[in-house]
């Protein structure tokens, strides 16, 4: 393919990345696989020191330039995790590090990625703003610009991944892959494609950003202006990466807000790695294709584990509401002393252990003698709860689950 690299380029890739950063696990499953109906083997890539797959392309774009190149410093534009390893690795090589972030970047990207040393330019309400303005400065500052995908150095990095996959787990048939502008995918298909031909390349694309599935389906998805999966909100994939996934990928499935939230959940209880929402969405696309991959033998790229802690918490407690683990009682009680206590004690010996209570006289439309007591309780999940009202029932409480 013109224009495009090839098995030789990411082989030069490794040798180059050897050494100079993690080769990471890549491991089997068995609670996964169980569940899925196929053998799963997770690449963990969140366990790189910036905690991304990102180092890769930008470690190698940075070992190829020039004297010149490298005292002059580099330009990264990044909402996060290309930030951090170009960040990371200029500050090794002692190259100066610009990185232009738009204003919506987490705060805690942005204080990492200043942590390594590099300036960070906070600019624009979107992605495409802080682009344009890191192409300005780079050409005002004479700059090289490490793209975050659509650049065949950085393809070629990423690539490194398949190859470490196929060493690791010679057995993998199937690769399910985060796509944002597809510099992981493109590098990781063409090293996959070359070392076993007859391997399947599958993408995955968040519901709210899916250029890539509109382009391999002649689709028309809206693009929405957030997503969970953050790492791969990218509204146009790359002019350079496109051609590779079209030629090599052989689908691209999208994926749900919620199905995204309930897999970094699950990689967090089962395999007790954090990962981001792009590091989630390959367990995510399997989980809601479960016929479509049954007995395959399916490698998974945990790409990123830079997520929010306080996102992280939000999608915990959800998942417990979810998963009935955490449920909100109302109860319609008589506004006398003592009868909190009763529900209390009542809660206590049904096992439930209260998370808060709330009183409620004045915003209620019960009548005067009454009140609304609102409890949120821990449980044991959904047969749990059904139990806890059908007793309070039977002892004449008037009590419903809160939605």
């Amino acid at each position: 393919m013109a224009n495009s690299i090839t098995i030789t380029d990411i082989r030069s890739a490794a040798k180059r990345l050897d050494g100079n950063l993690i080769c990471s696990p890549c491991l089997p499953s068995r609670t996964l696989s169980e569940i899925a109906g196929c053998e799963v083997f997770l690449k963990f890539e969140n366990h790189q020191f910036t905690a991304s797959f990102k180092e890769r392309g930008a470690l190698n774009k940075m070992m190829q330039l020039s004297g010149e190149q490298r005292q002059r410093g580099v330009l990264a534009v990044s909402a996060g995790n290309h930030a951090q390893g170009v960040a990371y690795h200029a500050q090794r090589m002692g190259i100066p590090a610009t990185i232009v972030m738009p204003r919506f970047a987490t705060p805690v990207k942005v204080e990492r990625t200043r942590g390594f040393g590099a300036e960070v330019v906070l600019h624009g309400d979107t992605f495409d703003d802080a682009r344009a303005h890191g192409l300005t400065l780079a050409a005002e500052r004479r700059l090289t610009m490490v793209h975050p995908f659509d650049d065949l150095d950085i393809m070629a990095g990423q690539g490194t991944v398949a190859l470490e996959m196929l060493q690791q787990q010679p057995t993998i048939d199937t690769l399910l892959v985060a796509i944002g502008g597809g510099g992981l995918i493109s590098g990781m298909a063409v090293a996959a494609k070359s070392v076993r031909p007859n391997i399947e390349v599958v993408g995955v694309q968040s519901e709210r950003f899916p250029a890539a599935w509109n382009a391999m389906h002649d689709g028309h998805h809206k693009v929405e202006m957030a997503t969970i999966a953050d790492g791969i909100a990218v509204k146009t994939p790359g002019a350079l990466t496109l051609p590779v996934i079209r030629d090599l990928v052989s689908d691209v499935l999208l994926v749900s807000e919620d199905e995204i939230e309930q897999s970094i959940l699950m990689l967090l209880e089962i395999e007790k790695t954090v990962v981001e929402g792009a590091g989630s969405v390959g367990l995510a696309a399997l989980l809601a294709n479960k016929e479509r991959f049954k007995g395959r033998k399916l490698g998974l790229v945990l790409c990123g584990g830079n997520i929010e802690p306080l996102v992280l918490a939000e999608i915990i407690q959800r998942g417990m509401v979810k998963s009935g683990r955490l449920a909100r009682l109302h109860f319609n009680v008589r506004d006398t002393p003592g009868a909190l206590a009763d529900v209390a004690n009542m809660l206590g010996k049904l096992g439930a252990n209260i998370d808060e209570v709330q009183h409620q006289r004045a915003f209620t439309s019960l009548s005067v003698e009454r009140v609304q007591i609102e409890v949120v309780i821990q449980t044991r999940g959904a047969e749990h709860i059904a139990q806890i009202l059908d007793v309070a029932r039977e002892q004449g409480y008037l009590v419903d689950l809160a939605k």
